[in-house]
């Protein structure tokens, strides 16, 4: 199922000179509204009548968190206050939060890109959205909410906390999508188990898990607990929350809501454009955005884009899984260690529950890595030279996967707390 066909399937010539059109608009709207850009666009010596398509944007200034925060809280807003009726925020815990301003259209433009990611998913107007990301600030409950009704479906607000709560009005109500972050999916999987409901009493068949790096190997181990088709759902507050991109049947990659949000891979090092296929840094430039359009705009997420058709039709872009964020990249003892390659180990053995705490220090000079990871209970033993050869066994494939020795700590099962929002997965007690 498609939502919008004209744009989702529109050949790619097409597609180019709509983004062209908006992104010279775009561009003149920021440098005469935005003090920021304008100054920013004066330092590269280029106005609004350098940029006359596409390909220009090239030449355009880049975007960071950091400038996010210089201009705290209303200082790239585009419009007046007046017309900004909705305003996110990042959870801002490495400083002050970078704030988001949204006009109607804004608004509007956003529940499309979402009415699209869900109508991928195979959702329509008879299901009942269970939305168990947090309201708030945070752009995952508002934004999969605005999505839902507007493919008339019905929507239960549940935000995030209160899991028994949330067990029993998905049973009752027999909702038949659940939105969440996919580490809260499995702790809801977990839960519904313990709470004696039948599995088959509840009605749920499609999973939108977002707002956390997630491996191939946790969207089956989610797909067998809770019995339901798992879609990634890919957004960023600074652009637009969830719906930025979104996978359809053939998870196949994500597809990328181009006409609305530009994508660009860059070398993170060089700040140049890579081949498409090749990994590198996600940049994003609005393109329809009025509250608070940004112009390349660096995510720091590691991914590569492709632009084949997709069999299942659609032309727009299909971006890889994220790698990772280059700010989540640990240098250990000078190698570079992603959590997901270690999340992607612990998934392809059966022994293991997907529950693991990361804790990285410096002991003498030198980088340490010790992995806390809950065994299954039917694995969990008490007979010491069983767990030691669990132990070894993990602890060898990490090796042979990272290059590098883990110290691996076997913990009982339901030991790692359990986070309704966003997992915490790394400690990092290095002083660096």
């Amino acid at each position: 199922m498609i939502w919008n066909e004209s744009i989702e399937c529109m050949d790619r010539e097409s597609l180019r000179k709509i983004q062209s059109i908006r992104l010279k608009k775009i561009v003149e709207h920021v440098y005469h509204n935005t003090p920021f850009y304008r100054k920013k666009m004066q330092e590269l010596g280029i106005t609004p009548d350098d940029i006359n398509s596409i390909d220009d944007i090239v030449k355009l200034p880049f975007t960071t968190k950091y400038d996010l925060r210089d201009n705290y809280p209303f200082g790239l807003c585009a419009v007046p206050m007046s017309q900004i009726v909705r305003i996110h925020a990042s959870s801002g815990t490495t400083g002050k939060p970078t704030v988001v301003g949204y006009t109607r259209r804004d608004l509007s433009a956003w529940a499309e890109c979402l009415s699209r990611a869900f109508t991928a998913y195979g959702a329509g107007s008879s299901d009942f959205f269970h939305v168990a990301y947090g309201y708030g600030l945070f752009t995952g409950g508002l934004g999969a909410h605005a999505g839902a009704e507007n493919i008339g479906a019905s929507v239960i607000p549940m935000s995030s906390g209160n899991t028994e709560k949330q067990i029993t009005l998905m049973h009752d109500f027999g909702s038949t999508v659940l939105c969440c972050t996919p580490s809260y999916a499995l702790y809801l999987a977990d839960a519904i188990k313990d709470s004696g409901l039948p599995r088959e009493e509840f009605k749920l068949r499609i999973g939108a898990f977002g707002a956390e790096p997630w491996t191939e190997n946790m969207r089956h181990e989610i797909e067998e607990k809770l019995g339901i088709k798992a879609y990634d759902i890919y957004g960023l507050s600074e652009i637009a929350g969830p719906g930025v991109g979104y996978e359809c049947e053939c998870q196949h990659g994500t597809h990328l809501n181009e006409d609305h949000y530009f994508p660009e891979i860059i070398n993170p090092n060089t700040l140049e454009p890579v081949a498409p296929g090749e990994t590198g840094e996600l940049v994003f430039t609005h393109l329809t955005k009025e509250g608070m359009p940004l112009l390349r705009y660096r995510t720091k997420d590691l991914t590569a884009l492709h632009y084949d058709k997709c069999p299942c039709g659609r032309t727009l872009v299909r971006m890889d899984r994220i790698l990772g964020r280059s700010d989540d990249m640990l240098i250990i003892r000078g190698v570079n260690v992603f959590p997901t390659q270690i999340e992607s180990v612990i998934l392809e053995m059966p022994e293991f529950e997907p529950h693991y705490l990361l804790i990285v220090d410096r002991k003498n000079n030198t980088d340490t890595m010790e992995l806390q990871v809950e065994v299954r209970p039917e694995y969990y033993s008490d007979e010491i030279n069983r767990m030691l050869a669990l132990k070894k066994k993990l602890a060898s494939r990490l090796q042979s996967v990272l290059g590098l020795g883990v110290d691996v700590r076997l913990v009982e099962p339901r030991s790692i707390e359990r986070s309704v929002g966003k997992a915490k997965r790394v400690i990092d007690n290095r002083k660096l």
